[in-house]
């Protein structure tokens, strides 16, 4: 539905946190509808773009790059390795830790959908000029990079359990 200024944002609604969870909303649209036809979700294709990249992380390792907490890894592990795109290795340094490296099949998946998430992406960007849509990426960047500390894996939950005593303090 469109407003009195012409755009589907109100002006009251151009703020960061409104914009930011529209802006994800597409972006997440964008890369299923990408990624559809392979079954995999957002995390799934970052670990195997990850491994890709980054052959032999271990599996805190890769978490902590794609920037999910240690149980969303474990499962994207286990997701991917019973359907035979990455394989786990015990790390001979470390005899608790697990490397993980994609298969023959993990790659020549990365490598199909790649093309169609390099696409996805720019179509999110597609109403920007060049020069629009690197400016915003490094704005994003730095916005992001800034609060670091806030995003990390688990800082959801951590900022949940502080609201939940800091209720508690104001009812005691």
């Amino acid at each position: 539905m469109t407003n009195s200024n012409g755009t589907n944002v109100a002006p009251y609604h151009r703020v960061p946190a409104h914009l930011g969870r529209l802006f994800h909303q597409l972006c997440q649209f964008l890369v299923a509808e990408a990624q559809a036809t392979e079954g995999l979700v957002s995390p799934e294709y970052a670990a195997l773009a990850s491994l890709d990249e980054e052959p032999g992380l271990d599996q805190k390792r890769l978490g902590e790059a794609i920037g999910v907490d240690r149980n969303t890894i474990g499962i994207v592990v286990e997701r991917l390795e019973k359907r035979g795109l990455l394989s786990r290795e015990l790390d001979q340094e470390d005899r608790r830790a697990r490397i993980l490296r994609l298969t023959p099949e993990g790659m020549a998946l990365r490598r199909r959908l790649r093309p169609r998430m390099l696409a996805a992406n720019a179509r999110a960007i597609e109403a920007l000029t060049e020069d629009e849509a690197k400016t915003l990426l490094a704005l994003l960047h730095r916005a992001v990079e800034h609060h670091a500390t806030l995003i990390s894996p688990g800082a959801e939950r951590r900022m949940r359990r502080i609201a939940t005593l800091q209720q508690k303090e104001a009812v005691s």
